[in-house]
């Protein structure tokens, strides 16, 4: 992995050397800048195959950040993969991409015009701003952010970006990602042998001549890789991080497993108390106070930590089975499992490997994940669900690969632990969060005051959109500006229709501005309003994502996902798939109050209309479930909320409203008068 960046504007030289200096962990084989048309060109080198110094130069000029591993079928005299980019960019443009195997991150400028461009699934980062006097682009946010560029976006995989020098104009071009259609017809059998033999070739490919170095828990995906290295020769140490005397998990079960496949195992044990100086450089070197990240994040820095220090320049990684052999929770409650890998895959790239790419850099490691291997992938995503999961039971076809390859049944059936849980960080960061009184959320933003990602939020003022925004907020996001759709059509497919008209009092109430698109709510017609609202949202406000509501709906939350791809932006679902008894327990338990503003459901009646929703009531709506069917939820249409009250708002709604029954269970409330009152 090496360091990228790119300057088009004043003074572009002098801020390329500043960006290199910052770069600097990113690559110490070498560092270089080119001056070009209109700006300049750097490159840190972190050389894993020959030192070829970048920029590099044919008919266009090239900063690159890969490992290709077919770069020798696709070049034969070139000397190394990034020679063998630039090599065939020069000879067949943006049309050479379907053919790069590996992984990579580049800038490509020819005839005026630079082209950025990024893997499918975004193993290797790029960030890039743009106004009207500078284009610029590097591997890293920290970097533009401290060269004094504010509003820096991620580039979305799924996107190539091409800037005009002469014009300083951007446009975009949306690439295909993976599908998970059609399924195979093979049998399991052959599905299997497949499987096996294509994860065998991505592995392999990924071997370096340098000692190897495997992040270990003693896992399914982690023993499988330890495995394979074990029988095939290769010479491997494995490195865990836990917290120490705290009984954990992934500890126990990481010497077990080394124990039984006779492979040598590193531990890094930190005390709990020696965590706050952690956090104080990985916070901020993930740019993120995310309490998931964060504790993955410490996690994978001391097993890091200690492969460096044992000599390694290169560590494996299974990140990826889970999303490509369905090993969620969110796996098992899928109507389509491999529709539900394909948008977990989606969310890699924000999730997973930007905190893990600058976490290696730091340490001077490259970091290979083979089961992000796009051959592999594509075969596993059309395996059909039902040889990926039975019942509680996740990753069948890995499993039973693992268990015809060796691994011991202990290791092959083990059930899925977060990282974060089975090293006991996420409890440790919990204890010191509580000594000083603080949430988890709030205890890690002193390491980062920054918020991680400005927000829009799509907005109906129902418990679902409001209670998404509120998450988001806990997690040290910040909520930048709300948008609703009001749609003239009450049986829109994608737009909460009662009540709307009053998130203008409750974006009033969270201090937040309100964007307002209109629509007929015609199908699919409604989303080119929407998308032409979010533009105007990220144009006007510099939201860098969407937070929506979306709980069970693959049609709401596939649309937006599109939308937020054009756009350039990110996209946060955080309560898909959450129970739904869970979730109204929850907005509960953090003083929301809600009303229902509109029933259709057998076993409701008027009186559920304009009261306060109690847990006496979402027992209610449980046992409905249990003898109706009924959505605790309201996922099928049994019921519209409003959000009177909750700790968003400055100020809770006082309304006067009259009930409309067009039937002993279906009916709305009307809202005859609304205003904003001071809470007791």
């Amino acid at each position: 992995m090496c360091g990228i960046v790119g300057i088009f504007g004043p003074s572009a030289e002098s801020q390329v050397r500043r960006a290199l200096c910052l770069l600097k962990e990113r690559g110490r084989d070498g560092q270089a800048l080119k001056p070009v048309p209109g700006g300049c060109l750097g490159h840190t080198l972190h050389a894993v195959v020959d030192h070829v110094a970048q920029p590099l130069s044919g008919r266009g000029t090239l900063v690159a950040n890969c490992e290709i591993y077919n770069w020798k079928e696709l070049v034969l005299d070139a000397a190394n993969d990034a020679e063998a980019l630039l090599r065939v960019l020069d000879e067949s443009g943006q049309e050479c991409l379907s053919s790069l195997d590996g992984v990579f991150a580049f800038a490509y400028l020819r005839d005026g015009q630079l082209l950025l461009a990024r893997d499918l699934f975004g193993v290797k980062p790029l960030w890039y701003v743009y106004t009207t006097e500078v284009f610029a682009f590097a591997s890293e946010k920290k970097v533009l952010e401290n060269l004094g560029y504010e509003n820096v976006q991620e580039l979305i995989p799924r996107q190539l970006l091409f800037f005009e020098v002469s014009s300083h104009t951007v446009s975009w071009q949306q690439r295909s990602f993976v599908t998970h259609l059609p399924e195979h017809t093979e049998s399991y059998e052959c599905i299997k042998s497949r499987t096996a033999a294509l994860l065998d070739e991505a592995i392999k490919k990924r071997i370096p001549h340098q000692k190897i170095g495997l992040l270990f828990s003693g896992g399914l995906d982690s023993t499988v890789l330890a495995k394979y290295f074990k029988d095939h020769g290769h010479e491997v140490t494995l490195y865990t991080a836990a917290i120490k005397d705290a009984n954990a998990k992934d500890l126990d079960a990481a010497i077990r497993a080394a124990r039984a496949l006779d492979v040598p195992l590193k531990v890094r044990e930190l005390a709990r108390d020696d965590i706050p100086q952690y956090l104080s450089r990985i916070v901020p070197l993930i740019e993120d106070s995310n309490v998931v990240k964060v504790g993955v994040a410490l996690t994978f820095f001391l097993a890091c930590e200690l492969a460096k220090e044992d000599g390694c320049k290169v560590v494996f990684s299974g990140l990826g089975s889970e999303e490509i052999f369905a090993g969620y929770e969110r796996h098992k409650k899928a109507l389509d499992v491999n529709k539900e890998c394909v948008w977990g895959l989606l969310k890699m790239y924000e999730r997973d490997l930007y905190r893990d790419d600058v976490i290696t850099m730091a340490l001077h490691l490259e970091l290979r994940l083979p089961f992000l291997d796009r051959s592999l992938v594509e075969y596993v995503l059309r395996v059909p669900g039902e040889y990926k999961i039975s019942g509680d039971l996740t990753k069948l076809l890995l499993r039973d690969i693992a268990r015809e390859w060796g691994v011991p049944e202990e290791f092959a059936s083990r059930k899925k632990i977060a990282a974060q849980y089975g090293s006991k960080i996420d409890h440790a960061i919990g204890k010191l969060a509580k000594r000083q009184g603080l949430l988890k959320s709030q205890y890690l933003l002193q390491f980062y005051p920054s918020h991680n990602v400005k927000l829009g939020v799509l907005f109906s003022g129902g418990k679902d959109s409001t209670y998404a925004a509120y998450v988001m907020k806990r997690q040290n996001y910040e909520l930048t500006c709300l948008i609703t759709m009001k749609s003239s059509n009450p049986d829109s497919f994608m737009f909460h229709t009662p009540t709307i008209d009053l998130t203008t009092l409750q974006a009033q109430s969270m201090g937040l501005p309100l964007v307002i698109g209109n629509t007929i709510g015609e199908k699919e017609k409604e989303l080119l309003d929407l998308q032409h609202t979010i533009r105007a949202a990220k144009e006007q406000y510099g939201i860098q994502g969407i937070v929506t509501g979306a709980l069970f709906s693959t049609y709401q939350r596939d649309r937006i996902e599109r939308i937020c791809d054009e756009l350039g932006l990110k996209m946060f679902s955080p309560l898909w798939h959450k129970p739904q008894e869970v979730q109204m327990r929850e907005l509960l338990d953090h003083g929301f109050v809600l009303w229902f503003t509109a029933i259709a459901g057998d076993g409701l009646d008027e009186s559920w209309l304009g009261r306060s929703i109690t847990r006496d009531d979402v027992k209610q709506l449980q046992r409905l479930h249990e003898k109706r069917g009924l959505n605790v939820a309201g996922e099928g249409g049994e019921f519209e909320s409003l959000v009177i009250d909750c700790p968003l708002f400055a100020e809770k709604l006082l309304l006067r409203a009259e009930k409309v029954m067009e039937n002993k269970c279906t009916g709305r409330l009307v809202i005859t008068k609304a205003s904003l009152a001071k809470k007791c």
